[in-house]
């Protein structure tokens, strides 16, 4: 099967496309470099030893996803690109709105009516707003605290009219929880532009000395130590779990919906002291002392909720998938990408 990626060069994308190439898929990667960079191509090559079929540009840009459809035959889509930051979103409603509901909108209608009815949907477990429990369900009732949630709400529910209108349609939801780590080879990880917006790329930016201290937005939730709990997941069992989607989905008409995580909820200390021993049992010169990792508390940031983790067991039956790496594995892989990286793809 020939699947196009949007956003295929940005953090989980670029761990997809491996991923989808070692399960003998062929990739065609849509980017426009917003949340990455062009270096990583020749990396991808060498990393999937293949020649890929690369389109430089956005999915605004109704031409090129026009041409790309007619220049390719294309079996499946898999949806990531999209802004990202939760904070941000607060600040720029309309940019990402346009960006993200108004591109996804030309990307359908395009894949309609070149009668390529396979979606997968890189939805976020943002869609369940504040929670009133946990672990959280997929037919738990949906909100949004910010305008990135809202978005991915809003798609969505552009996806359900859509399905049921044209019951044709295999369209799979994959709702993710917090993706960290990176690929085991240290050559691909997270990289964002200017200063990260997320937790474990400031972590180690804060490690590798890039930056001063950690910022611990709120200690006063309602949490054992005060800090936000997330289900945080490795990026590799994220793009292993798209896999497994394409495997079992694609083949199957209707609308299937599925929580990535691991189950299990880490506060923002209990990431910290994580990377604080990744560092210190990566660094073989200390002599019996450990380094922590400083951090100050801030102010609680706007969209942000006191916790939030999955309940991965319907992927589990359905897709014969789960989570493999742990809380220690996440950490070290990222540490690894970072000190072999600490420019990042620069």
């Amino acid at each position: 099967m020939n699947i196009l990626i949007t956003g295929a060069t940005g953090y989980i994308g670029s761990h997809t496309l491996i991923a989808l190439c070692e399960a003998g898929f062929t990739p065609i990667l849509l980017d426009n470099f917003c949340n990455s960079k062009r270096v990583i191509l020749p990396r991808l090559e060498a990393q999937t030893k293949q020649s890929l079929k690369f389109y430089e540009g956005d999915i605004l840009d109704v031409q090129l996803l026009k041409r790309i459809f007619t220049e390719q035959k294309i079996d499946a889509v898999i949806h990531f690109a999209a802004l990202k930051a939760v904070g941000e979103s607060t600040q720029k409603p309309l940019e990402y709105y346009q960006n993200n509901v108004a591109g996804c909108l030309n990307l359908l209608t395009i894949m309609k009516t070149h009668h390529v009815k396979r979606f997968i949907f890189s939805s976020s477990a943002t869609v369940y707003g504040d929670p009133a429990s946990v672990p959280i369900q997929e037919h738990f009732p949906r909100a949004s605290t910010s305008p990135y949630g809202r978005g991915k709400l809003i798609i969505e529910e552009i996806l359900e009219d859509l399905i049921k209108a044209e019951s044709d349609w295999s369209i799979t939801l994959l709702r993710y929880f917090n993706p960290i780590g990176a690929h085991e080879s240290g050559q691909f990880g997270e990289d964002p532009q200017g200063i990260p917006n997320n937790l474990t790329p400031y972590i180690t930016q804060v490690a590798i000395g890039n930056l001063e201290k950690v910022q611990v937005f709120g200690n006063d939730y309602p949490t054992p130590d005060g800090t936000g709990i997330r289900d945080y997941i490795h990026v590799m069992d994220l793009a292993e779990g798209h896999i497994a989607a394409l495997k079992i989905c694609a083949s199957k008409a209707g609308l299937h919906i599925y929580n990535l995580g691991t189950g299990r909820g880490y506060s923002v200390l209990e990431v910290i002291t994580a990377f604080s021993n990744a560092v210190n049992q990566a660094d073989s010169t200390k002599s019996g002392s450990t380094k922590a990792i400083p951090y100050e508390i801030k102010p609680r940031r706007a969209g942000d909720i006191a916790e939030c983790w999955a309940d991965p067991t319907r992927a589990q039956k359905d897709l014969n998938w789960s989570a493999q790496r742990n809380l220690n594995q996440m950490a070290q892989d990222a540490w690894r990408w970072q000190t072999q990286n600490p420019k990042g793809y620069e």
